[in-house]
């Protein structure tokens, strides 16, 4: 079964975690980059992201080196902004028409992700969604425990595809 992981990160934190599924699980990595991003740092990156979220824009994306339709199980992964999935995968998931696929849906977040993983799942109908899990800025709050929890959750959801 071929396996990647799709990410898009701005501070490390989605990137960490999308790195430990990687090699938890033996799986390829595609980091979504924009074009033109925002800035890592300050106010400036929430008001940004934030009227990217607002008025549903889809920052054109770099080209991708992977194309995700190739792969039987997909693990993605977002931060959250103004409460939903980033930008940057809204333009992927508009680019890539992910359609009968295996899913595995993550967010990371410096609060709560409230609807975001719900929002990515309603955008994905047509899959199978086979799990979700939430970290709060893991770089922050405890490398080790977010190790665990994502390399026992990453190891669930290959266990559950390799027996389907």
């Amino acid at each position: 079964m071929k396996k990647i992981v799709v990410f898009y990160s701005l501070t490390g934190n989605t990137r960490f975690i999308a790195q430990t599924i990687a090699t938890c699980i033996g799986a390829d990595v595609l980091k979504l980059k924009p074009k033109k991003e925002i800035a890592q740092e300050g106010f400036l990156k929430y008001f940004w992201g934030g009227k990217q979220v607002v008025l549903k824009e889809k920052p054109e994306l770099l080209p991708l080196d992977k194309n995700p339709l190739d792969y039987d199980l997909i693990f993605l992964g977002t931060p959250v902004w103004s409460y939903t999935y980033s930008p940057v995968v809204s333009s992927f998931l508009a680019q890539i028409k992910l359609e009968n696929k295996k899913i595995a849906l993550w967010c990371c977040h410096g609060g709560s992700p409230r609807k975001t993983l719900e929002n990515l799942k309603k955008r994905l109908v047509g899959n199978i969604i086979l799990g979700q899990i939430d970290f709060d800025e893991p770089l922050k709050e405890g490398v080790e425990s977010a190790t665990r929890k994502v390399s026992q959750w990453a190891r669930e959801i290959d266990l559950l595809t390799s027996s389907t």
